[in-house]
């Protein structure tokens, strides 16, 4: 498998480099699935420099969680409406408004604490307290939640049966926040732990309600600068704040937000006007078009994103000049043509 997805991801590059971050310059951005998770893992592990202890967590979210429209108010998570007269359900509040008591706010273990595997103490620098899943919040919305295991909804946040949905704001901002914790910490903030949702098949412990939560809110303003903040307090990033669609290139489902044209690959040696694939996206058949025959030895294969080789073409089947490729679920693919001399790769993505 290894072998297979060096071949695959040797034919892609990044064309848009100055919109990367230059955090991610030693990190393999052409790799695909379980290797990119592991990339993105390690970055996000040896760059975390700085642990913050829990009380250095206050002055941190009085940093990461401003209100960028009010700089003297945090967001807080979960909230939806300051002009209601419920504290409870207020969006924003005053900043040194920390502590216990109704009408404060105070440190949301997004990731609650009980969930883990072991669970989090905050008595020492730990899982407990990494500042990239602690938000401020409510103290009677945080108490609300209290562990109660994400799952689909709509609107405000609130219960959903015996779960807890965060809200329409705010499902993105949960959905990165469980993917870094699940890259940082792997065998201890599993999402399938936290979550309720079906499981995907290239890593059984991602489930596709985070995924489908990735793509539907995009990142924030807030969220970047929040990204931006916490790598200068503790000197790693979330890496799905960067890019949404870093999760696509992992673990499939819904495709995310693309910020940084991922999915644009360089040609080789002239066969990209001979080999057309469209349309890209789609949502039934793909065909694949060429124009002129290069070559004695032609050959198309289809991967499916962790790998697998789903479907493969003769040369005598290319010679036909167009290939019709049906009942792809949904999902990224590569399709790669390949001569006696050349190769070139396109990704293509079935909604």
């Amino acid at each position: 498998m290894k072998g297979l997805f060096s071949i695959i991801c040797t034919l892609f590059v990044v064309s848009v480099f100055g919109q990367i971050p230059t955090y991610y310059n030693d990190v393999n951005l052409t790799l695909t699935g379980m290797l990119l998770k592991a990339e993105l893992a390690n970055k996000i592990t040896v760059t975390h420099t700085n642990e913050l202890n829990y009380s250095e967590v206050w002055t941190a979210l009085q940093q990461t969680d401003l209100d960028l429209t009010n700089p003297s108010n945090v967001l807080l998570l979960y909230g939806y409406n300051d002009g209601d007269g419920d504290p409870i359900t207020d969006r924003t509040r005053n900043k040194n408004s920390t502590g216990g008591a109704v009408g404060d706010w105070n440190r949301e273990h997004t990731y609650a604490q009980s969930l883990a595997t072991p669970g989090m103490n905050t008595s020492t620098p730990n899982a407990g307290t990494d500042a990239h899943h602690l938000r401020a919040s409510d103290v009677q919305m945080n108490g609300n939640r209290g562990n109660r295991l994400f799952a689909a909804g709509s609107g405000n946040a609130g219960n959903t049966g015996l779960n807890w949905y965060p809200g329409d704001e705010w499902k993105g901002d949960v959905a990165r926040m469980m993917m870094y914790m699940y890259l940082r910490y792997p065998s201890q903030c599993l999402p399938n732990n936290v979550g309720v949702g079906t499981s995907v098949a290239i890593d059984p412990a991602m489930i596709t309600l985070f995924l489908d939560w990735n793509a539907e809110d995009t990142v924030s303003a807030y969220e970047t600068n929040r990204n931006n903040i916490l790598e200068g307090l503790q000197g790693n990033r979330n890496p799905f704040i960067d890019n949404p669609y870093l999760a696509t290139i992992i673990w499939n489902g819904t495709v995310a937000q693309d910020k940084w044209d991922m999915t644009t690959t360089i040609t080789e040696n002239d066969l990209s006007t001979n080999f057309i694939v469209y349309p890209n996206p789609s949502s039934d058949d793909v065909k694949v078009k060429f124009n002129e025959n290069t070559s004695k030895n032609e050959e198309l294969f289809v991967y499916a994103i962790n790998g697998v080789l789903v479907n493969q073409f003769s040369n005598e089947q290319i010679n036909t000049k167009e290939i019709i490729v049906k009942d792809l679920p949904q999902g990224i693919y590569i399709f790669k043509y390949k001569t006696d001399k050349n190769s070139i790769a396109k990704k293509v993505v079935i909604n």
